[in-house]
């Protein structure tokens, strides 16, 4: 029997989550592969929703496929492309399908994304989204009328402890929270010191953290998150020893690097776990993980 995201957020172990990019298509195999490899080796799989505005297979609709397949999905939904009327439709549906796990999102910019020409809505931000969720959890929609069925979530949020200037991100977060976060991912990050900063300050929070971890594949890719990333800092030790891999076994260094990473933060104690983007190779978070001992 699969456990409840929430359950195992409340029972104290270190959590580990990965992601899974939905198709751009209606070819599902590669993710049913993706999701056969992860669903026994992480506590629950996000499943993107327009990651970086380019458009995909629905987040909904592979949550649901991860509740077939066995797995406990976490339903990410952005406010980029859906009012609110949409959102809290989506959040009936989903619920009534068995998912319990929503991470709250504002989405990216579209100007990013392979739809340049589309409008985002953004009618509420992922704060917002989070209270429209108690709203629901407590029989009423965002108009104040009744529901005749209601819905119980686990619900999070994300931050980006690498942020600069840090301040504006420490008020979202605490916004989030005050919203109803349960847990709170964080965007990817490589510099532990800063993070174990960041950490002393949230701790005083009563919310799961889960550090971001991107697998890094190339310097080149360091390189380009560390220019082109907002929030996310690679150090300049890490792009060297990625150049210093031998040719052919830069994957294999950023998997020991990655691994590296997680089991610092779990022998040290400095978050609650770890979430695990693998973006595309997610057949290797098993390697990852093995790497970091768990």
């Amino acid at each position: 029997m699969t456990i409840s995201f929430k359950e195992t957020l409340a029972s104290g172990k270190f959590i580990v989550t990965s992601e899974v990019g939905p198709p751009k298509g209606t070819n599902l195999e590669k993710m049913i592969h993706h999701i056969a490899l992860l669903k026994e080796s992480v506590a629950a799989i996000n499943l993107t929703d327009h990651q970086s505005s380019i458009m995909r297979y629905p987040s909904l609709g592979a949550a649901l496929l991860v509740k077939e397949q066995g797995g406990e999905p976490i339903l990410q939904m952005t406010c980029r492309d859906r009012n609110r009327l949409a959102l809290q439709a989506d959040l009936l549906f989903a619920y009534s399908r068995g998912i319990k796990n929503v991470l709250c999102l504002t989405g990216d910019s579209l100007v990013v994304g392979d739809h340049k020409e589309a409008r985002g809505v953004f009618d509420l931000d992922s704060s917002q989204l989070l209270a429209a969720i108690r709203t629901l959890e407590k029989g009423k929609d965002m108009g104040g009328n009744d529901l005749d069925g209601t819905v119980s979530f686990c619900a999070g949020a994300i931050v980006t402890p690498e942020a600069n200037p840090l301040e504006p991100q420490l008020i979202k977060f605490e916004k989030k929270i005050e919203a109803g976060a349960e847990f709170i991912q964080t965007q990817a990050v490589y510099d532990l010191d800063k993070f174990r900063d960041f950490m002393s300050y949230a701790r005083q929070f009563p919310v799961k953290i889960l550090a971001g971890i991107i697998l890094l594949t190339s310097a080149p890719m360091a390189r380009y998150m560390n220019k082109n990333v907002p929030g996310v800092r690679v150090p300049q030790e890490l792009i060297d020893e990625m150049a210093a891999a031998p040719k052919g076994s830069t994957l294999s260094k950023g998997i020991e690097i990655a691994g590296r990473m997680i089991r610092e933060i779990k022998d040290d104690r400095i978050c609650d776990g770890v979430h695990v983007m693998a973006i595309g190779k997610e057949e290797v978070v098993p390697e990852i993980l093995k790497e970091a001992g768990l």
